[in-house]
């Protein structure tokens, strides 16, 4: 009898803080990509921002925002920064014997083709990618059809997501209020351990 290989999901990102809009996409691709389990992957020191909210705090809102779904989890990972070179094989590594997907928003992929070794990645990997609402998901896919090296697989999909700004959701978290897209358990561990306040 054939037993059908675990399809994992790899959802990376700084999540400064964790939000809705997130957390809705997730659910989206568990069902869109037909995924057993979705993983976060939160980066410890992402090279392009500067000031972001430490790590463990970061993942410890991840946690409480994933705690309410059984197909969700959280991954740690020691690299400071995520790289494909260094990555990949750690999570190939974890998930052995399972089918990877990578799941990414549309504004994340437009410069995957010059990431250092992406063309080992493209050409061994599946891909979700989601495409904010009303924007145009078959301009994305030829794009993606115009890389001189083509994923593995790939699907594109209209995230029914909401549009959620992390900046409005940390001035919220600072001044204790309240914001579109901010998750009540993240509130709550921020206000719990002081997070986004300024002491100045």
């Amino acid at each position: 009898m054939h037993t059908r290989q675990k399809r994992i999901g790899i959802y990376a990102g700084v999540f400064d803080p964790v939000h809705a809009g997130h957390i809705a996409f997730g659910l989206q691709a568990l069902q869109a990509a037909q995924l057993d389990k979705l993983y976060f992957v939160p980066e410890r020191r992402p090279y392009y921002k500067s000031g972001v909210e430490h790590y463990a705090h970061r993942v410890g809102m991840l946690n409480k925002a994933c705690a309410p779904h059984r197909k969700f989890g959280v991954v740690e990972l020691s690299d400071m920064s995520l790289t494909i070179k260094r990555t990949l094989p750690q999570l190939r590594h974890r998930f052995a014997g399972a089918e990877l997907v990578f799941i990414f928003g549309s504004d994340a992929i437009a410069s995957l083709p010059m990431w250092p070794h992406a063309e080992r990645f493209l050409q061994s990997t599946e891909f979700l990618i989601g495409v904010r609402s009303g924007h145009d998901t078959a301009a994305v896919s030829d794009m993606i059809r115009s890389w001189p090296t083509q994923p593995k697989k790939f699907s594109v999909i209209e995230s029914y997501a909401p549009h959620v700004s992390s900046t409005s959701i940390r001035e919220a978290l600072r001044e204790r209020g309240s914001a579109a897209g901010l998750l009540a358990s993240v509130a709550r561990y921020s206000d719990r351990h002081w997070l986004y306040v300024s002491l100045q």
